[in-house]
């Protein structure tokens, strides 16, 4: 059974970078499509990125395009998201969750096999 494990959150100033981390456990990730998502304090869980199986296809939210990258790599069973330009509004505990098609889908109920979640934090 696929298990997902976030890291690579923390606190960071506004204007700074953090590249969170998706690994598994169980199954290889290269079967399936990754999304992360957040959520903040009071708010609905919302889809930030997802990534095809190959990676060569990905969507994001109009609030990260142009800040946020989500990449791959199969061989060491890691979904990335790379997060630059960060924002307060970014605040958030950010999961990664798995979908077996891909449609460009941020929707969460489009995606199974919920990591625990890492927080990130922007202040200054």
């Amino acid at each position: 059974q696929l298990q997902l494990v976030e890291s690579g959150g923390g606190l960071v100033q506004p204007v700074g970078s953090l590249r969170l981390s998706c690994t598994a456990s169980g199954s290889s990730l290269r079967f399936y499509v990754i999304g992360w998502f957040r959520q903040s304090p009071g708010k609905e869980r919302e889809g930030v990125s997802c990534i095809n199986k190959l990676g060569s296809r990905t969507n994001s939210a109009d609030s990260v395009k142009g800040r946020f990258t989500i990449s791959r790599d199969n061989a060491k069973n890691t979904v990335y998201l790379q997060m630059n330009s960060l924002k307060p509004e970014d605040t958030a505990v950010y999961y990664c969750a798995a979908a077996e098609f891909y449609s460009g889908s941020l929707h969460e109920a489009d995606f199974g096999s919920w990591g625990q979640g890492t927080q990130v934090t922007v202040s200054a």
